[in-house]
């Protein structure tokens, strides 16, 4: 006897000799999995009856089929059709035509958050002005309003007066600095900026804290301009060799499609000839955006956790049984209460898109995780059933309001019908609770942290390390993971890896994860920037050419036998391929990417 489980939708199944019992939960709410491994593999399900839910109700659907996981997914398929819960890609698209962009298009995150990068500067002669009142200015503000604060500013300013050149490092201390400032509405001063342009002054007589975002960053980039003279580039080329000539190079180079992601909205306010022009090349590009967790006092590159309405923080927040506050992210702030959002949701995503600005998708964390809340305040009592909806509500919102194409983390099923596109079923999270992973620097498996000296990706994202032992088999070998999302919602949603873990993450497995996104149709995720653009252009490239168009047909299709084969495939000679349908191009091109790869004997 063995099981199946699905972590992403709503049933498990005992297997037996000759069929299977397929269980159904009708209520998705409070159910918990418990797995044992001692004596034998065990699994159990228990559901929980809370105080502040007066459904007191649950009922199970029971089927007895095939001892086969693709006819298990069949009858789960069957299911959410008959509830009227499943949507396709296609009827997607003829709701917004920009869902079908997803088709054969790679998830590529842009890091591109210094707007005024380090070759930007002419340092030979921005040297000399080191003593001018705008760099003590900046320490002042990056002192008050930074969460770094102004130690290592200031000692770097003093190096270079003292030394009398400036040194790689202390060059992107200054550009660091000079990006962050840029970000704050208090960097205006009359008497550090008095030779401003005529576009300065209307944006300044309109008053600063009536500025858009947008407004604020264009006012802010025109008077830092205004002082630093000929120490700079024009504004006009500031950050374009990382965003609109990197754009232009991957369309130049044959990526005809692709969804473009930005770290943080800012970004695209800051530089919005870079949003332009993704869109000009017929790309998505949009945000990541999250309402998951608030803080009393968010730092300016924390952004999605602060809030204008103050109020939040205390008044709709979740409470837990014990009447304790649930902490956020990290265990810093709170958790909001989704029914009490929309009103900031819409508020922050109408702030953005104001001036113009063409996001034409949207990403937003945790809401399609399951990472849902009974609420036991007494002010706003809250069920997991309400919780969600009101998640569901407002990604409704920004998807059709706002004509976005949206998708989410996770991609769990309660919202197929809402997202397009799911980073982290393919590859989720691994292991975040390790701390060789997590913590340990000097450990090989250490995953890397989210902060990056000079802009560019983050060590997180970019640095490529092994997966323990213990994780390799149950996150990268194909032969221990069923397909069973693809199999229920192949031609529903568009599901790739978590950004944590994208295609050139994980160490010796590249080749293999590139087989495998082919074989499951599985759209792969870069992170780029300059440095990575460059390093790995041919190889993606190349890659691209094989794997787009085979996912460009295959993505509006469910998935029935295709699925075995391509299990079986991994391991097959050349003409099992071609009894699975798959197209010629892939004997070619895709085993000279794997030949390198070493696979592990089956037994």
């Amino acid at each position: 006897m063995s099981f199946i489980e699905s972590f992403t939708m709503r049933f498990f199944a005992v297997n037996q000799k000759q069929d299977s019992i397929l269980f159904i939960a009708d209520d998705m709410f409070n159910d918990t999995v418990q797995f044992q491994t001692e004596p034998a593999i065990q699994m159990s399900f228990t559901h929980e009856f809370p105080s502040v839910n007066p459904n007191k109700t649950y009922r199970f659907r029971v089927y007895v089929t095939d001892n086969n996981p693709v006819q298990i997914a069949k009858v789960y398929r069957s299911y959410i059709q008959e509830k009227g819960e499943f949507t396709t890609l296609s009827e997607k698209v003829a709701q917004n035509p920009n869902v079908s962009k997803l088709f054969g298009a790679p998830h590529i995150y842009l890091w591109s958050g210094q707007v005024l990068t380090k070759d930007n500067i002419h340092w030979d002669t921005l040297i000399h002005s080191i003593h001018e009142p705008l760099y003590g200015w900046i320490g002042e503000l990056l002192d008050k309003y930074s969460e770094d604060g102004a130690t290592e500013y200031n000692q770097t300013l003093t190096d270079i007066s003292k030394n009398g050149y400036i040194a790689n490092y202390q060059k992107q201390t200054l550009t660091r600095a000079l990006n962050s400032v840029l970000k704050m509405p208090q960097f205006y001063n009359s008497g550090i900026f008095a030779d401003v342009d005529e576009n300065s002054k209307k944006l300044i007589a309109k008053g600063i804290n009536r500025l858009s975002e947008q407004e604020l960053y264009e006012l802010n980039k025109n008077v830092l301009k205004s002082a630093l003279k000929n120490n700079a580039d024009p504004i006009e080329l500031w950050g374009a060799k990382a965003s609109t000539e990197l754009l232009q190079d991957m369309h130049d180079a044959g990526i005809g499609k692709a969804w473009i992601g930005l770290p943080n909205w800012a970004d695209g306010l800051l530089n919005p000839e870079m949003v332009e022009q993704a869109v000009r090349l017929g790309y998505l590009v949009g945000p990541y955006d999250s309402y998951h967790s608030i803080q009393q006092k968010a730092s300016i590159d924390w952004n999605t956790a602060s809030f204008p309405d103050a109020s939040l923080y205390d008044a709709a927040t979740i409470d837990n049984k014990n009447g304790q506050k649930i902490n956020g992210f990290l265990g810093k702030g709170r958790k909001l209460n989704p029914t009490l959002s929309l009103p900031s949701v819409k508020q922050r995503v109408s702030s953005i898109l104001q001036d113009g600005i063409p996001f034409n998708s949207w990403f937003i964390d945790c809401d399609a995780t399951g990472e849902i809340y009974d609420d036991y305040s007494k002010s706003h009592p809250t069920t997991q059933q309400q919780d969600l909806a009101a998640r569901l509500e407002r990604m409704g919102y920004i998807r059709d309001d706002k004509h976005m194409v949206i998708g989410s983390e996770g991609g769990n099923d309660f919202a197929s019908q809402t997202i397009a596109f799911a980073h982290g079923i393919e590859t989720p999270v691994i292991a975040w609770s390790d701390p060789d992973m997590r913590a340990n620097k000097t450990s090989p498996y250490y995953v890397g942290g989210y902060w990056s000296a000079n802009g560019g990706i983050p060590e997180r994202y970019a640095k490529t390390v092994p997966v323990k032992e213990a994780y390799e088999h149950i996150y990268t070998d194909p032969f221990y993971s069923l397909p069973l999302y693809k199999l229920v919602y192949n031609d529903s949603v568009i599901t790739t890896h978590h950004w944590e873990w994208g295609s050139l993450k994980i160490e010796d497995e590249i080749g293999s994860r590139m087989l495998t996104e082919l074989l499951y149709n599985v759209p792969p995720l870069y992170h780029f920037d300059q440095d990575s653009w460059k390093k790995n252009k041919k190889l993606i490239t190349d890659y691209f050419k094989v794997w787009s168009p085979f996912h460009e047909k295959a993505v509006t299709k469910p998935m029935t036998s295709f699925q075995i084969c391509s299990r079986i495939v991994l391991y097959s000679l050349p003409p099992m391929v071609i009894n699975c349908g798959l197209p010629s191009i892939f004997l070619t091109k895709t085993l000279r990417i794997t030949s390198t790869q070493s696979r592990p004997n089956r037994q």
